[in-house]
Order: C-alpha cells, then sequence, then structure tokens
C-alpha cells in the first residue's frame, strides 16, 4: 500500500485549519468550529478534496496515530479528475474496480447505490477490488478521482 495519499496524478495543495480529528485520505469540507471538517453528508454533494499526510512532522497515512487533531493545520488537497488517491473505505463496504464511491458522511467513502444516491454525488471509482465487509473497520482504498 502506498505511502502517500496521492498516489498518481496532480492536485492543488491547500492549508486549513481542523475543526476535529482528521485522518490523512479523509474526504473533507469546510465547515465546523474552524475551517475544515471530516464531509458529513452520507451520499451527499462533496467537493473532491482530501487530506494529505503530515509528512512535515513525521507522519504517516496509518488510520490511527497520524491523525490531524483539532485546532492543527490540515494539509489537504484537490485533485485533478483521474488522479488516484489513497482514500478511506468504510466498512462494511465490498466494491470492485471501477465501481462509483460516494461520502460515507465521516470523511470515508462508500459504495454509490444507483436507487439511493444521485450519479452528481460521485466523489471516485475503485482502482482495485477491495472486501471489507467483514473487516469490522474502516481501510485503505485507492480511489480515481471522479
Amino acid at each position: 500500500m502506498p505511502n502517500t495519499i496521492l498516489v498518481k496524478g496532480d492536485l492543488v495543495a491547500k492549508e486549513a485549519e481542523a475543526s476535529s480529528a482528521i485522518t490523512p485520505g479523509d474526504l473533507v469540507e469546510y465547515g465546523g468550529v474552524n475551517d475544515l471538517q471530516t464531509h458529513g453528508t452520507a451520499g451527499g454533494p462533496a467537493r473532491k478534496a482530501f487530506a494529505l499526510e503530515n509528512d512535515l512532522v513525521g507522519k504517516g497515512v496509518g488510520l490511527t496515530g497520524d491523525d490531524y487533531a483539532a485546532g492543527e493545520t490540515v494539509r489537504y488537497g484537490i485533485p485533478q479528475p483521474g488522479a488516484e488517491v489513497n482514500a478511506i473505505l468504510n466498512y462494511p463496504e465490498n466494491v470492485t474496480k471501477g465501481d462509483p464511491l460516494v461520502s460515507g458522511g465521516d470523511g470515508g467513502l462508500v459504495a454509490f447505490i444507483e436507487s439511493t444516491h444521485e450519479a452528481g454525488v460521485i466523489v471516485a471509482y475503485a482502482a482495485e477490488d477491495k472486501d471489507n465487509s467483514a473487516g469490522g473497520a474502516a481501510v485503505r482504498i485507492i480511489a480515481e478521482v471522479a
């Protein structure tokens, strides 16, 4: 698994203050007490912005221990369409390469369900098969930005 959030392609890098804990790879949005928070609307419209690893202070892309704390400056990026990111797939998801992904409402991604979601809310497409149906916790997934 890559040790960076941006796996392939380009992005516009930005910074903002975290209003709560943010994990590298989280889908993020403006809002909350400070500027940046995890995207909070499951299946809702989302800016394609992902928290990057804080490698300036030696942190990586771990799902625990590498989070930004509330009040810290978060490095995040807006990848170009087609770029690949090391995102977070929620539990209990099971996706196949090419499956569309939408916001899970907590920074992670979930499978797009045609009967539930509108096509305009697709954030990315699975760039690999990933079965997290029995995992019990979120996992990393390489996702191609829509």
